[in-house]
Parts: C-alpha cells; structure tokens; sequence
C-alpha cells in the first residue's frame, strides 16, 4: 500500500500563486510516476500535470501550460506543483497520484493510488 498525503492549498486572489506538495509513503513502486489532478463542483476530475519517474517527461493540460510547473524529489518520494497567476477557473480539489508506470500519464485509470486531496480556491 502506498499513502499520499497531499498539503499547500488554500484561498488566494487570483494572479496569487500556491505550491502544492504531495508526499508518499509505504511501499512505493521502484520506479513510478506521479501527477496532479484536479476536480471542480459539478465536473469530471481533470489531469493538470504529470512527471516520469526520472523527472525528465512531463506533461500538462493546455489551461496551466506557462503557469504551472511539476516537480519531483525521489529521495523525499514527493511530487510538487507550483501555481502561478492562478485564476478563479484553477478553483477546486487537487489530487495527486501514483502510478506503478514510469512514464507519466495524463489518465486516471492508469494510477494506482490517490491522496485525499487538498482544496484550491482562486477569488476574483
């Protein structure tokens, strides 16, 4: 089993920025990915940014392109996402994942283990 414990949301303005951090513990994969997901009221839970497990391939939605930035540290087993000029259409839940695949992946059905979110919210 591996434990995800998500931290770093809360309430800014919108241009504001935050830094999510998402740890995880137990037994994790020898090599795995990890990615940031996000759900609004009444959507589907999106993909926001993945990162291989060599930290090298990363992935992010269109939306957060030049305003978010994936990170990861393998000697801390923990997964970053920086949020700058977040804006009121970022608001929602903020999950992050663990994949046993290396590469990383912008579909939920291809992790394997979910933290229990950390809440975002951007006023205008």
């Amino acid at each position: 089993q591996v434990q995800l414990v998500e931290s770093g949301g809360g309430l800014v303005q919108a241009g504001g920025s935050l830094r999510l951090s998402c740890a995880a513990s137990g037994r994790t994969f020898s090599a795995y990915s990890m990615g940031w997901f996000r759900q609004a009221p009444g959507k589907e839970r999106e993909s926001v940014a993945a990162v291989s497990w060599t930290g090298d391939e990363k992935y992010y939605i269109d939306s957060v392109k030049d305003r978010f930035t994936i990170s990861r540290d393998n000697a801390k087993n923990t997964v970053y996402l920086q949020m700058n000029d977040l804006k009121p259409e970022d608001t929602g839940v903020y999950y992050c994942a663990v994949s046993h695949r290396s590469y990383g992946s912008k579909w939920p059905h291809e992790y394997d283990y979910w933290g229990q979110g950390t809440q975002v919210t951007v006023s205008s």
